[in-house]
């Protein structure tokens, strides 16, 4: 399937401007090919090369010589981070130009709607040349605040409205306010487990003890569940809504439904995560907070997992403690572009992005195909997976114990930058998994990186009973 057809010519050119500059880091003096060439070679307009170059010389890749062409720019030393814990090391090689990242959760690298989105604003702002409301909305736009009420309304036993919605920059920040207004600096989280490292670092650093429910190929341990809570005592769950978005499992609807039970009957409050759950390859009827007590549920989301990266806002609904929620979005004082908001509003009650959403499951789901038969030909039985229920990746383990972290460091150094397990836990789990995107740019030679990968594996064995690091 094409990717980015909606994107404008210059963005697709851009790409491919950035993609050749990543190649060419550590020939800081290399000549890039003129206005003419690039437009000969690419089969557009002079124009389209000279917007593209234009944007990479304001980003600091390029340099315009007069008379003489355009020149590479160095993005500093391109050493290899070898400092801070595993986690460092993962941030710091993901950010470098010029690597093979099959370590992201970028869904949308393989069809994007922020064409859609772009051409939404630009008439927007047409109409609306001035804010139309004076008036400040804390809360974010009330269009985009209705639209997301309506698309979690079900039914009217299950329904939202705009007054329970309330939107912020991203994930993250809507977290934050989450753990801020329950108070929860201190106290037990349950989490299921794998969780992103993001939401693991966060609560961390708000001195939250936090305790993980592993589920894994077996479901899960209710016994265990059933012993945490006995001994803990938890303040807020923090769940999928039915996706894990580290492993792509999902929890069979009985098993939601008895997960929700023992959680209602602690009257524990529970923060549900929905930023991965339109990406599965078949949804489900139900979701988690079909059965959670409505009195302590949350849920939240964002959008660039679904539209694009420039759609990161994100969301909570909530139908309860409305003056706690209120004074902790007014304190934040959120400055979200009304138009953007307006935009992404429209994208959902048009039906747009259901549309998409269509689309961009089935490209995820034939990536995933794709990835699971290359990394049987490649890796062979180095590795075993369960085929994911969706989302952005698969969750593998090593069939023998291997050093990981000299697996993912000697990827590292050929800039090859996979998502090892363990930073998936704050307990030092998954030592022996990784986590592989399928989520990624497929032009690149993907056969020879897990090629890497096997070869890598191989050398880390351990000795036989040797677990690795304790």
């Amino acid at each position: 399937m094409k990717k980015h057809k909606a994107d404008f010519v210059y963005q697709r050119v851009y790409r491919y401007l950035l993609r050749l500059t990543d190649e060419l880091q550590g020939e800081s003096s290399a000549k890039l090919p003129s206005l003419r060439q690039m437009a000969r070679r690419l089969r557009v307009s002079i124009s389209t090369i000279q917007s593209a170059y234009t944007l990479l010389e304001k980003e600091g890749r390029i340099r315009s010589i007069p008379k003489s062409g355009y020149f590479m720019l160095p993005l500093g030393n391109g050493s290899i981070p070898c400092e801070g814990d595993l986690l460092d090391r993962f941030c710091a090689n993901a950010r470098r130009p010029g690597v093979c990242l099959l370590g992201g959760d970028n869904p949308t690298l393989l069809l994007s709607l922020e064409g859609q989105q772009l051409v939404l604003e630009r008439e927007l702002l047409r109409q609306y040349p001035q804010p139309s409301d004076p008036r400040v909305q804390p809360f974010g736009d009330i269009e985009l605040r209705t639209a997301i009420a309506a698309r979690y309304t079900r039914s009217t036993h299950s329904c939202w409205h705009a007054d329970d919605v309330y939107i912020g920059p991203d994930l993250q920040a809507i977290l934050k306010i989450v753990l801020e207004t329950l108070d929860l600096r201190g106290r037990t989280v349950l989490i299921e487990s794998p969780c992103h490292w993001t939401q693991l670092r966060l609560l961390q650093s708000f001195d939250i003890r936090v305790v993980e429910l592993p589920t894994g190929d077996n479901g899960l341990d209710f016994q265990r569940l059933d012993h945490l809570l006995g001994r803990e005592e938890v303040a807020l769950a923090l769940l999928p809504s039915w996706l894990n978005d580290a492993r792509g499992s999902a929890l069979s609807p009985a098993e939601r439904r008895e997960l929700a039970d023992r959680l209602n009957r602690q009257h524990i409050w529970v923060l549900e995560n929905d930023s991965h759950g339109e990406l599965g390859f078949g949804a489900p009827a139900e979701r988690l907070r079909d059965w959670i007590d409505p009195r302590r549920l949350l849920v939240f989301g964002s959008f660039d997992k679904m539209i694009g990266p420039e759609a990161s806002c994100g969301y909570l609904l909530c139908k309860q403690v409305s003056p706690q929620w209120q004074r902790s979005f007014v304190l934040r004082s959120f400055c979200l572009p009304p138009i953007r908001q307006k935009a992404i509003a429209r994208l959902c009650s048009s039906g747009q992005l259901d549309d998409h959403l269509i689309g961009l499951r089935q490209v995820l789901a034939a990536r995933m195909q794709g990835l699971a038969a290359l990394l049987r030909e490649h890796v062979g039985d180095a590795l075993r997976f369960e085929v994911p229920h969706g989302g952005t990746a698969i969750w593998a383990e090593s069939t023998q114990a291997v050093d990981l972290v000299q697996v993912v460091d000697r990827l590292f150094a050929q800039r090859i930058v996979l998502a090892p397990g363990e930073i998936f836990s704050l307990q030092g789990a998954f030592r022996q998994n990784l986590r592989i995107s399928y989520a990624i740019d497929w032009d690149q030679d993907i056969s020879a990186v897990l090629d890497a990968l096997n070869e890598a594996l191989h050398r880390a064995r351990l000795p036989q009973g040797d677990t690795g690091r304790h």
